[in-house]
C-alpha cells in the first residue's frame, strides 16, 4: 500500500476511536464509568474530569459507585454529576455518591438511537473530508505519474470504504445494545 493510502488509514482510524469514544458517553440500559467521562467538577478552582479525582465502580448493571480520593469533594463531584444533564440523580452518602440508573423507556432508546447515527454520520463526514483531503494532495503531486495517481486513490477510495463500513457496523452493535431491554 502506497504511504500516502497508509497515512490516509491511519487519519480514518483515529476518526473511527474518536467515533467509539462518544458512543461510550451514550446512556445505555446498563451503568457503565465511562458515562461519566465528559463530566467535569470544580476542583480547587479548576475544572477536572470526575474520573480523574475519584475511582468509579459498577457494583450492580443498573447502579454507579463514585469514590472520591479526597472525601471533601463529594459535593462538588455531586453537584457536576446532577449538573452534567445525564438523565441521572446522583445520592450523596457522606463518603462516596451512588448513583441509580433508570431504565430506558422506548422513546428514550429511540431518541439514543437518533443520537448515536448523527454522532455516526459526523463520523462518515470526517472520513469522506479525510478522502477528499488525500486525493487533491495526490492530484497536486508533480512526481507522481498518472498511473501511480489512479492506484493510489483507489487505495484510499478502498480504505474510505472499510472505514465507513466499519462505522457501519460499530454503530449496528450500539444500536442493538440500546434496544436491548
Amino acid at each position: 500500500m502506497d504511504p500516502i493510502a497508509l497515512e490516509a488509514k491511519e487519519s480514518m482510524s483515529r476518526t473511527i476511536v474518536a467515533f467509539q469514544n462518544e458512543l461510550t458517553t451514550l446512556r445505555t440500559g446498563r451503568a457503565t464509568p465511562a458515562m461519566l467521562d465528559r463530566v467535569e467538577c470544580e476542583y480547587y478552582g479548576d475544572k477536572i474530569a470526575v474520573n480523574q479525582i475519584s475511582s468509579i465502580s459498577s457494583p450492580e448493571p443498573r447502579q454507579l459507585l463514585v469514590k472520591p480520593y479526597d472525601k471533601g469533594d463529594v459535593k462538588a463531584i455531586c453537584a457536576a454529576i446532577a449538573a452534567a444533564n445525564l438523565g441521572v440523580n446522583p445520592i450523596n452518602e457522606g463518603d462516596c455518591i451512588r448513583i441509580t440508573i433508570a431504565p430506558l423507556t422506548e422513546d428514550s432508546r429511540r431518541d439514543l438511537v437518533k443520537k448515536a447515527k448523527a454522532i455516526s454520520e459526523d463520523s462518515k463526514v470526517a472520513i469522506r473530508n479525510i478522502r477528499r483531503d488525500f486525493i487533491d494532495l495526490v492530484k497536486a503531486s508533480d512526481d507522481m505519474t498518472e498511473d501511480l495517481q489512479k492506484r493510489v486513490q483507489e487505495e484510499i477510495e478502498n480504505v474510505t470504504k472499510d472505514s465507513v463500513s466499519e462505522i457501519e457496523s460499530i454503530l449496528a452493535k450500539k444500536e442493538s445494545e440500546i434496544m436491548a431491554i
